[in-house]
């Protein structure tokens, strides 16, 4: 097992996903420097001393047979609880029906032990992760086929030679990645490899290539298989954006029930495509081979452009979006069985093996049978009709395309919320990107792919080819840096046959940066420069969340341990001075609006806390503050009370403002601000108070050391004791 360095400078095992990846443990240096800061803490016996018990033992006769704590918290051992599903029911009726709804569509939650059991066998894991890669089949000969008619028949006769180079590049880059998988076994595909083998900023960059990919996997992919739909029923064409968002939510709900679940539900259409078109190629190779392999001539295509380079280039570079998908299986290593990366080769070798198959099958029946792409109908469904052009096999091929083309973006829910989970374990992305679901899957990467795709696809209208120009640039440069990656990692470790290993790279990065070039040329005006643009934009932003993460980090990191000798513990426990408890000074602050219960209580608490106190009261005139003063002193004048007059009645910026000069006179000394608040119990009742306390920390989050609490008194609880 591996190791890398964490966003906080520790290193740690690179693993599959960790339910705890959020809370990463103290380093070495931080556990020394606790252990001499908490040698000068004086805690006293009766701060220790708990008036209640907190481990929730039922305590007097029958206790134990009453409700109790227990059913919503079992003690596993001295000083730790367990939750029990009780414990996690909601206190409102709303609350508690929308998690019956969440459980109706994800079901149960699982326990972080079950992490290890949802890994996928290979089984699985082949139609999971290769429902981007073998989908693309139904529309990357089409993409090629619609650039070469544009310089009419001549174009269309490369079709056969192009594919074979593109067979050439699937081969080399299948081999490539397999040796990808064997030298980082613990996923995260090219953005680990660029990373430790390039550099982080060069990881960075294949990473973001990656987001983009995925996001336009989604969108490509369920457009195409609503194009499907509607090549089939073109009545529904004007419903294809929502028809489309449906399936992008269905996706999301599939994929929030965890990966087990969404590879028993996805797995089925999947083998049911394979079996379709690998029946209708095999059908269709035997028609041409009873009629001697002759070519069927195309119909008579005028040339709008002439046959040159820049044609060649593009159509290469447009069958190449065939090969989307293809790094899926190195990113989820860790989603497979133990052995992990033997497996992963084994399901990579399948996946490209029948990607190949499928797609020159596919290029080689499109060319026999003489067709060429219309707006009006898909080509596979034009193959689909010459080859069954009687019976239901017609309908099963468009509703296998249809299915796996629609299920396809279920490999970019598989991946990009594992690449968003080590990049924010990294701190390129936010924190969040980190936290489990209760599902085990990564939600907030599941809920943010589902947006980014639903807004692309809108923003496009559903268009497939309006979509695939942006498609093979983000692709192509994680490819090219992952391969560029793999040439250094050999060349940094020269094991057994690292020449060799080198050179295999070195081919498939060669020939996917020439796919990257010329993608990012020539489809430049017709929309990858949406993607030229975005990469370096996305670059910077996450540079600066990590500069962000960095500077939080050394804001609250635990002080380095102090190198004094023993003989100088003075020095040490005046580094120490600011987190030791009896260094710490207290000043108390209650703002007071008027004599009530929920101000007593306010009161009565502060008081009882035995540090300095201090009542204020903002007054709009002068005859309340005297009002004031005078029921103040009828109370008993416990606390020293400050009036201030605000003639233009304003109330709570005075009041910020004489905190804020209270902390500037004693910056050194903590001001706690414990403000009465009534509770409601219907939350449209908040809009009838002006939850002040709300409002003051806002106003003085920027001062260190004040602190805004609140001491609530509920509205049912005050109306049944005034009715006692």
């Amino acid at each position: 097992m591996g190791k890398e360095r964490d966003g906080s400078g520790q290193d740690r095992p690179t693993t599959s996903l960790n339910p705890s990846a959020e809370f990463p443990p103290l380093s070495a240096q931080d556990i020394e420097a606790l252990r001499r800061l908490g040698r000068h803490w004086r805690t006293e016996e009766s701060v220790r001393a708990l008036p209640v018990d907190p481990e929730l033992r039922p305590a007097g006769p029958g206790a134990a047979h009453a409700r109790g704590p227990n059913e919503e918290f079992r003690p596993d051992q001295p000083g730790e609880l367990t939750t029990t599903p009780a414990a996690e029911q909601p206190d409102t009726p709303l609350g508690r029906l929308a998690l019956r709804v969440r459980r109706v569509l994800l079901g149960p939650p699982l326990t972080s032990a079950s992490v290890l059991r949802e890994r996928m066998r290979k089984l699985i894991a082949l139609p999971i992760l290769s429902s981007d890669l073998l989908s693309s089949v139904a529309y990357g000969p089409e993409a090629m086929l619609t650039i070469l008619v544009l310089a009419g028949t001549a174009g269309l006769g490369l079709s056969l030679p192009i594919a074979g180079a593109l067979v050439v590049l699937m081969l080399a880059v299948g081999v490539s990645y397999r040796q990808t998988v064997r030298a980082y076994p613990h996923g995260a595909g090219s953005y680990l490899v660029a990373s430790d083998a390039i550099g982080p900023r060069t990881g960075l960059t294949a990473a973001v290539g990656l987001i983009l990919d995925y996001v336009l996997t989604v969108s490509v992919s369920v457009a195409a298989g609503i194009a499907a739909i509607t090549s089939a029923l073109p009545a529904l064409a004007p419903l294809a954006v929502p028809m489309s968002l449906l399936v992008i939510a269905a996706l999301l709900i599939g994929n929030l029930r965890g990966i087990r679940a969404a590879g028993n539900i996805f797995a089925a259409p999947t083998y049911l495509f394979l079996l379709a078109i690998g029946g209708m190629t095999l059908v269709g190779l035997a028609q041409a081979a009873a009629r001697g392999f002759t070519v069927v001539p195309t119909p008579p295509v005028p040339a709008t452009e002439a046959l040159t380079v820049l044609i060649i280039a593009r159509a290469f570079a447009s069958g190449a979006t065939s090969m989307t998908g293809i790094e899926a299986v190195s990113n989820a290593v860790p989603a497979l069985r133990p052995v992990e990366w033997r497996n992963a080769r084994t399901v990579l070798t399948w996946m490209v093996s029948l990607l190949i198959l499928l797609f020159a099958g596919l290029v080689l029946l499109i060319h026999l049978n003489g067709l060429i792409p219309r707006a009006s109908e898909t080509l596979l469904s034009q193959l689909a009709h010459r080859i069954f052009p009687h019976g239901p096999w017609y309908a099963i091929i468009q509703a296998a395309t249809a299915l796996v083309l629609l299920l396809a973006a279920n490999t970019a829910y598989n991946d990009l919320p594992r690449l968003l989970y080590f990049m924010a374990r990294d701190a390129y992305v936010p924190r969040r990107f980190l936290h489990m679901g209760d599902r085990l899957a990564l939600s907030n990467g599941l809920v943010a792919l589902s947006i980014a795709a639903a807004v692309i696809l809108t923003a496009f209208g559903g268009r497939t080819q309006s979509l695939i120009p942006l498609f093979a640039v983000g692709v192509f440069l994680a490819f090219t840096l992952s391969q560029v990656g793999m040439v250094n990692h050999w060349r940094r470790h020269r094991e057994s046959g690292w020449r060799r290993r080198a050179a295999i790279n070195a081919f498939g990065a060669t020939l996917s940066a020439i796919v990257l070039v010329t993608a990012a040329i020539t489809k430049f005006t017709s929309g990858a420069w949406v993607v030229v643009v975005a990469v370096p934009s996305l670059v910077i932003l996450c540079l600066r969340i990590r500069r962000h993460y960095d500077r939080v980090r050394q804001a609250v990191a635990l002080r380095p341990a102090p190198t004094q000798l023993p003989s100088e513990p003075e020095s040490e426990r005046d580094m120490a001075r600011e987190f030791l408890p009896q260094r710490v000074r207290h000043l108390l602050v209650v703002p007071v609006a008027r004599f009530d219960q929920a101000t007593l209580r306010a009161l009565a608490y502060v008081m009882s806390l035995g540090q300095p106190s201090l009542a204020v009261h903002v007054s709009p005139e002068d005859q309340e503050a005297d009002r004031i003063r005078d029921e103040w002193r009828a109370w008993g004048d416990h606390i020293r009370l400050e009036t201030v007059v605000s003639p233009h009645r304003e109330i709570l910026e005075p009041l910020a403002q004489y905190i804020a000069q209270l902390h500037d006179k004693s910056p050194d000394i903590t001001l706690t601000v414990v403000i009465p608040e009534v509770v409601v119990d219907r939350p449209w009742q908040r809009l009838l108070h002006s939850r002040i306390e709300h409002r003051l920390r806002k106003a003085l989050r920027r001062l260190p050391g004040v602190v805004i609490t609140s001491m609530p008194i509920h509205l049912s609880e005050a109306a049944a004791q005034t009715a006692r």
